[in-house]
């Protein structure tokens, strides 16, 4: 064993042991995924004119391919399967991996632990080895258990397995980009910051390729595609997971070169030195502050996403006469095409609102690391208030949502309305501003955690998780309106089609408001976190 390395076996078996039960949700979500399509396939689809309903649908709404990606064959379960989760159980795994290894990696340092270990007798690269390590193995336990529980619910057996090792080699690629990450970043948070960033990027990317017929040299330079195009339950490809493997080795060796380089503690790109003095005069500036790098890389992204969506919403302009999946829902109903195209914007904006919700949401949990490293008892120390305090960093999670939306809809309603789709810009503009409130009551029920019960941080994504869950999956299982109306994005109304309602829209922000207010008064009672 190489001297760099020495300790690492007995570090991944104790490592193992402690963080075994973070891998648990990320299993259990790929597991639940891939299994209950399997599951409810034959009773939500029974018939065959079921079936070509779902490919109707699925075609009437291209906005579903920017998640789903393309329906190759939605008529066996297997096949629907394959659509409903190949992307997302893929995209969940990488993402448990990456914090996996960016907590095993830079977050031990920042923390003080690698410091205490490296006491001991420990290589180089013991650690970042061990983090690897538990990436790799916590993306095949996710490709494992979902494949032995999909095929006791009744899946196929080659169909179920590759879909499963495409979950497996997405994770293998999250945990090799989390190594080259957390070599770059100045501290954990912007290290896997800029790995979930790059897989949201490609995972969007991904989705407009195939939505929009690009040229197929588009698909083989984005590795989410490649995970695509092995068609499970179609064609069954499983040449296109040695790329990724080959990538997942690539990014490995440039992690340990880099690793082997940097200073302990330090990232390879550098933070920019504060200021010499403080400048912040109020909490708010304060807020502000501290999030000035999130606010202005988020605003970035959101008008990246309103180029892209909006672009998108020129790319349809000849469904009406050339999609049958269209006809077929303007013969059976009493929609417009003008309905189509309004409903069409608002799962549109719906999705940036959910990907608006995860900054923001970020942003109240900052909140939380603050008091963890005892930062906020000295600023309440001073005549400033809790209440203050904490309204500040609210008011600019907030704020961020209705500019963002705002910067996405502005863009998104150029396109839209020059696209010929009968949409104006007013509506696409206002389609985008009336999903600000849907997004505050979101990120309101973090705002509750945070202030009420912090010890249970996890818990403030679940406006995100149900809010994701019911929007873009609820309605490929057929779920009751009862079930989908949970979701505060349920009741956005779709300003842009012949009649909608104000009135879940206001019941949602007043649910909003009151999240909010148990969250503040929890926030002025509740003893503050002491490490």
């Amino acid at each position: 064993m190489s001297t760099a390395t020495v300790g690492a076996p007995r570090l991944l078996r104790t490592s193992i042991r402690h963080e075994a039960r973070s891998f648990a949700p990320w299993i259990g979500i790929a597991t639940v995924l891939s299994a209950s399509s399997v599951l409810v396939y034959p009773w939500v689809f029974p018939t065959q004119a079921d079936r070509d309903g779902l490919a109707t649908l699925v075609g009437a709404n291209p906005a579903i391919g920017l998640i789903f990606g393309p329906a190759f064959d939605v008529s066996t379960a297997d096949g629907f399967n394959a659509w409903r989760t190949l992307a997302l159980g893929g995209l969940l795994t990488a993402l448990g991996a990456i914090f996996v290894v960016t907590k095993a990696t830079r977050g031990q340092e920042d923390s003080g632990q690698a410091e205490l270990l490296a006491s001991g007798v420990l290589g180089r690269s013991s650690r970042l080895l061990t983090a690897v390590a538990m990436g790799m193995i916590m993306s095949v336990m996710v490709g494992l258990v979902a494949a032995l529980v999909t095929l006791a619910c009744g899946g196929g057996l080659e169909a179920t397995f590759l879909l499963c090792a495409t979950y497996t080699a997405t994770g293998w690629m999250g945990t090799g980009l989390a190594a080259v990450t957390s070599q770059l970043g100045a501290e954990a948070r912007a290290s896997s910051s800029m790995a979930v960033g790059t897989f949201g990027v490609l995972f969007i990317l991904r989705g407009f390729a195939y939505s929009v017929q690009a040229p197929e040299w588009t698909l083989w330079i984005n590795p989410l595609a490649w995970m695509t195009e092995t068609k499970p339950a179609v064609e069954n490809h499983w040449w296109p997971l040695f790329l990724a493997v080959g990538l997942t080795a690539i990014m490995l060796a440039v992690a340990f070169v880099l690793q082997a380089r940097r200073d302990f503690g330090q990232g390879a790109i550098a933070p920019s030195p504060g200021p010499a003095r403080g400048r912040a005069r109020s909490p708010l500036a304060l807020a502000l502050s501290l999030n000035r790098g999130s606010l202005i890389a988020w605003g970035i992204g959101f008008a990246v996403l309103g180029v892209v969506f909006g672009y998108f919403t020129t790319a349809i302009t000849d469904l009406l006469a050339d999609d049958e999946g269209i006809a077929k829902v303007l013969a059976a109903s009493a929609q417009t095409p003008a309905d189509i195209f309004g409903a069409f914007l608002a799962t549109i904006l719906s999705l940036v609102g959910i990907i608006c919700s995860i900054a923001c949401v970020q942003m109240v949990l900052r909140v939380r690391k603050e008091e963890m490293e005892d930062r906020v008892e000295p600023i309440i120390a001073t005549p400033t208030t809790r209440p203050r305090y904490y309204g500040s960093n609210v008011l600019v999670a907030l704020g961020a949502a209705a500019v963002f939306l705002t910067i996405a809809g502005v863009i998104v309603a150029s396109f839209a309305s020059g696209a010929g789709i009968g949409i104006s810009f007013g509506q696409a503009l206002t389609q985008a501003l009336v999903t600000v409130p849907a997004v505050w009551t979101i990120v309101a029920i973090a705002v509750l955690v945070v202030g009420a019960r912090p010890k249970f941080a996890i818990a403030a994504w679940a406006g995100v998780l149900i809010s994701f869950g019911l929007t873009l999956l609820g309605p490929t299982f057929g779920l009751d309106d009862w079930v989908l109306a949970i979701s505060p994005l349920y009741h956005v109304p779709h300003v842009a089609t012949s009649s909608y309602t104000w009135g879940g829209l206001a019941v949602v922000t007043a649910v909003g408001a009151l999240f909010a207010a148990i969250g503040f008064a929890g926030f002025r009672r509740r003893d503050l976190a002491t490490t």
